[in-house]
């Protein structure tokens, strides 16, 4: 059975979905990007991931084209159409396609909205199991990285990088720290049992998953720093982990091919990846 997407208003075959190619989103990357967990069948965190999307549309001046509660619905749709159990809900907003390619906003055209699903065990993961080895790349990103672009061709280096070196992410570094991961958050646990992660700013996009945890820990009275840190102390530390809609809390065990700690899942991560996944299940919609 063919996979449904949505495109501008319609169901359709994923084979078929199409946007013009005068769409912006294609000619300038001019648009916002959102990607929500699915377990069993729900939504993942949704509001967390809904707020970010208008944060960010809100960031760039583009006016959705439908409401987010009708977002919702088509997610939702989404799941039940592709029988999807547990993945993601992929959902791209651009400015639309005008008549031709001029750099400025276009008046009068309706923006597109395309939404699609895939299927992953984010909970079965091996990954989850063994952790992730981490290489370390220069962060060659604009300046507003706090606003979800779909203007990915740094992260795509990146990560790439990581493919062709053999690991599962790429940690990008600016004037000696750690911003974030190619695609998630960056954490570490240090000799005191203190969590550490960069604070929100236009340095790094705000995880929800990663807001999620944060909280989850101070809940527990963890102590929590949110700080910028070096690979130094990252491979000094006990711990280090990172933070995704489609990863939620995985082990980090060598940086640049140098083991953190004994090169192993710690058991902070394992309990907070456990901690999370409750978490995730208990709110799931």
């Amino acid at each position: 059975m063919d996979q449904i997407a949505y495109v501008n208003g319609s169901f359709v075959p994923l084979t078929e979905a199409k946007v013009s190619v005068l769409d912006r989103g294609f000619l300038f990357a001019d648009g916002i990007y959102e990607v929500a967990a699915v377990l069993e069948g729900k939504l993942i965190d949704n509001a967390s991931h809904l707020a970010r999307l208008e944060r960010s549309v809100g960031e760039i001046g583009l006016a959705l084209p439908e409401t987010v509660e009708r977002i919702q619905e088509i997610q939702r749709e989404l799941i039940a159409r592709n029988h999807l159990v547990n993945g993601m809900v992929y959902l791209q907003a651009t400015r639309g396609a005008d008549s031709g390619r001029d750099f400025a906003f276009p008046k009068d055209v309706k923006p597109t909205l395309v939404m699609f699903t895939s299927v992953k065990d984010i909970v079965g993961a091996e990954s989850a199991k063994t952790g992730i080895a981490v290489i370390t790349v220069p962060d060659l990103r604009w300046v507003r990285r706090d606003i979800k672009s779909v203007a990915l061709l740094a992260q795509v280096l990146a990560k790439q990088a990581a493919a062709e070196a053999g690991a599962g992410e790429a940690w990008m570094i600016e004037d000696g720290k750690v911003t974030e991961g190619g695609s998630s958050s960056a954490f570490i646990l240090t000799k005191d049992d203190v969590l550490v992660t960069r604070q929100n700013s236009t340095a790094i996009l705000p995880g929800c998953t990663r807001k999620a945890v944060v909280a989850l820990a101070e809940e527990r009275q963890l102590r929590v720093e949110e700080r910028p840190f070096t690979v130094e102390e990252a491979l000094a530390a006990k711990e280090a982990f990172v933070t995704s809609a489609t990863v939620f809390v995985q082990a980090v065990v060598t940086i640049d091919g140098k083991p953190v700690a004994n090169g192993k899942p710690g058991p902070m991560t394992d309990r907070l990846r456990e901690i999370y996944i409750d978490f995730a299940k208990a709110t799931a919609q």
